[in-house]
């Protein structure tokens, strides 16, 4: 069972069976995990400025399937791909999709949040995950 099935919101949806291959990454702690591990492979990608825009009160800027690819890796964009049993085209275009209001949500006050995002139920919510999701594959 995923964790949307525990939401109740189901991976019928392509942007949900994404999501829910992407928040164990979001929960993951330590240095390198979690949103400031996501956030800092964006910045070492060359894109600390889209990074920072998400995180940030103003708009998010956009970003390409392939600056994602290029921020993540092959390896990370793999794994994505087939825990959610998606194309790699698919979860590129569908991180690019989603990340920008993704991180602007989980960065409430223009900032990350200390200590980690905590527990599913705290990463959920107040999420607008129709936002989120937005024009996704149904």
């Amino acid at each position: 069972m995923g964790l949307l099935d525990m939401l109740g919101l189901g991976k019928k949806k392509t942007g949900n069976r994404l999501l829910d291959a992407l928040l164990p990454m979001l929960l993951a702690g330590g240095a390198a995990g979690g949103i400031g591990g996501l956030l800092s492979k964006f910045k070492n990608a060359g894109l600390g400025g889209k990074a920072d825009s998400w995180v940030g009160k103003g708009a998010n800027e956009a970003v390409s399937p392939d600056e994602v690819h290029q921020a993540l890796g092959d390896d990370t964009v793999s794994n994505l791909a087939q825990q959610s049993g998606m194309s790699k085209d698919q979860v590129k275009g569908g991180l690019a999709s989603m990340l920008p209001n993704l991180v602007d949500q989980l960065t409430p006050g223009g900032s990350v949040p200390s200590g980690g995002l905590g527990s599913l139920s705290k990463l959920t919510k107040g999420l607008d995950l129709g936002k989120i999701l937005g024009g996704l594959g149904k």
